[in-house]
């Protein structure tokens, strides 16, 4: 076992265990609301088998909390587990299920290969991010309408993907967990100490998350091939490769590739969720909040409007639904703390909504701006015959080409794999490119949500310094790009984005720890702070960046 791996053992506390007890306990029963409380205080439905479950009436909770947190992601979970270790009175709002209960096929989660409702939210389709296999509509799937973990909103010109249930985006994501360059960090967060956040909080997120390598071992089996296919071809080009780490267990997936233990990461469960070796959220930060047993966790509820009165209290309008997407309860709850962790899209329509309707008429006009995809691009190579990839292939990245100090392109380029349990002779990238272009959303009074305003010309700044760098490798290697994977036949996708950043900018719509200007004890804890780019995957400089601000606001509390 790694050194960082037994790190990760040594948070596993006897209040963890009792939070994952809690939450297992709640998910078998078929609860909505978790805490270390008795069972039963929320019945809800039966989660055993998806697409039977029945309508249900929630129990009630307390009409009043010291503090709320809307959203269990990253940020969400940092900010309930250290109100919660404080001794604070804390509600944890989460619109989606709480997944970790097998249903009739006796897996939480379904395969990347054979989707079914649990795959999408109250969707009738999937909506992949490859549109087809070499031209064959052999992706996409037509699914039960159930409240599954991953959702695609659609707006012109870019898709935002999200993960939809308690753990947040971390139940979705490819779990690359990199921590960002240092030069850049200083460049977006002017008002934060990098000092504390390289010599403290990053190290403290990576704790607490399991960030662990790939053994020289696993890389060598036949299941990343394709990784060192795209080592091998970006280095003939000149290009330096660096290794991603991860929050997949990599101990387990060698024991996975060695027939030692069922497959997992190595069998198509990626995008909508993971049953084995993922070190999600509802493993580490949430069950260690609920374990502290000031924190109360609820399912399946929507926020759908924030108030205040001239005492200072918040006033939170909620909606609980069942797995048909029934609305079975409608009631206003209220606190005196409250932490927006619904992501980036989430928090800014919630602010938004307030400034435009009036129930927060003081929030500035910064609300909504700084928007970015944190430079998202998808692309495809061929390879020559002998540079085959794999019919088999892990689902989990764990490396990268480092062309940041390009002046002209900077992108970090993590090379993808493309597990279609056949061979393919293709090469699948994920760039994050250092694009200066920035959205903004509005709010629309007829439909009641944000709209995202994103130029199609926004995405070009991506698509030159991926293809910088693809370029490159294809004339090393007398190779060529690879169409027949995304929409219009392309080689490439840059309508779509699994990092959405900003909204609520740090040091802009809030003060240095995310602190709403205009208004006391309102806080944003999630992407919404960070400015539409970070160089790398941002779960963990999300969660490093929760974990200052939390310090920094409890600390100014005492």
């Amino acid at each position: 076992m790694s050194n960082k791996n037994k790190s990760t053992h040594a948070h596993f506390s006897r209040r963890t265990f009792l939070g994952l007890s809690a939450l297992s306990t709640a998910s078998a029963l078929g609860l909505t609301t978790v805490s270390l409380g008795t069972p039963g205080q929320a019945q809800a439905s039966w989660f055993s088998r998806p697409w039977l479950a029945q309508p249900h009436k929630p129990e009630p909770i307390a009409s009043h909390y010291s503090a709320i947190v809307v959203g269990s992601g990253y940020g969400g979970a940092v900010a309930a587990l250290r109100l919660g270790e404080a001794g604070v009175d804390t509600l944890m709002l989460e619109m989606g299920m709480l997944w970790n209960q097998p249903a009739s096929d006796g897996n939480v989660f379904c395969k990347m290969s054979s989707p079914d409702g649990r795959a999408m939210w109250f969707r009738d389709r999937t909506e992949a991010p490859l549109d087809r296999i070499f031209g064959l509509d052999l992706v996409n799937r037509n699914i039960e309408h159930y409240p599954g973990v991953l959702d695609r909103l659609n707006y012109p010109n870019m898709s935002v993907y999200l993960g939809r249930g308690v753990g947040g985006g971390s139940l979705v994501n490819g779990g690359m967990a990199v921590v960002p360059r240092r030069d850049l960090l200083e460049r977006i967060l002017p008002d934060v100490s990098t000092a504390e956040m390289y010599q403290h909080y990053f190290p403290k997120a990576s704790a607490m998350l399991g960030v662990n390598s790939a053994s020289r071992a696993l890389l060598d089996s036949r299941y990343y091939r394709f990784t060192r296919v795209g080592q091998r071809t970006a280095e003939r080009a000149g290009f330096r490769m660096v290794d991603v780490p991860g929050v997949y267990d990599f101990d387990y997936m060698l024991r996975e590739a060695r027939g030692q233990a069922p497959q997992s990461g190595l069998d198509q469960e990626v995008i909508y969720g993971n049953n084995a070796g993922k070190q999600t959220l509802d493993k580490n930060y949430l069950p260690a909040a609920l374990g502290t047993g000031h924190v109360t966790l609820r399912a399946m509820t929507r926020v759908t409007g924030i108030r205040t009165d001239a005492n200072g209290t918040y006033y939170l309008a909620l909606e609980t639904i069942d797995v048909n997407g029934t609305v079975t309860e409608t009631r206003e709850i209220s606190c005196q703390q409250l932490f927006l962790a619904a992501g980036c899209v989430g928090t800014t329509e919630l602010l938004l909504r307030a400034r435009e309707t009036g129930t927060l008429p003081e929030l500035n006009d910064q609300i909504g701006l700084g928007w970015g995809n944190n430079g998202n691009f998808m692309a495809a190579r061929g390879n020559r015959l002998l540079d085959y990839t794999g019919a088999r292939q892990s689902g989990f990245p764990i490396s990268g080409i480092d062309n940041w100090d390009d002046p002209r392109n900077p992108a970090f380029v993590e090379i993808a794999p493309l597990p279609t349990g056949f061979e393919t002779w293709a090469s699948l990238y994920l760039a994050i490119t250092d694009n200066p272009e920035r959205g903004h959303f509005s709010y629309d009074r007829a439909q009641d949500k944000a709209i995202l305003h994103w130029a199609a010309h926004q995405s070009r700044p991506s698509y030159e310094m991926t293809t910088a760098v693809l370029d490159r490798i294809n004339d090393a290697n007398r190779t060529d790009y690879r169409r027949g994977l995304f929409a219009g036949n392309r080689f490439y996708a840059d309508n779509f984005t699994y990092h959405p950043l900003g909204g609520c900018l740090l040091g802009k719509a809030t003060d240095d720890r995310g602190g709403v200007r205009g208004y006391q004890n309102l806080f944003v804890i999630d992407g919404s702070l960070l400015p539409g780019n970070v160089g790398v995957n941002p779960f963990l400089t999300i969660t490093a960046l929760a974990e200052r601000n939390m310090h920094h606001i409890l600390k100014g509390s005492n």
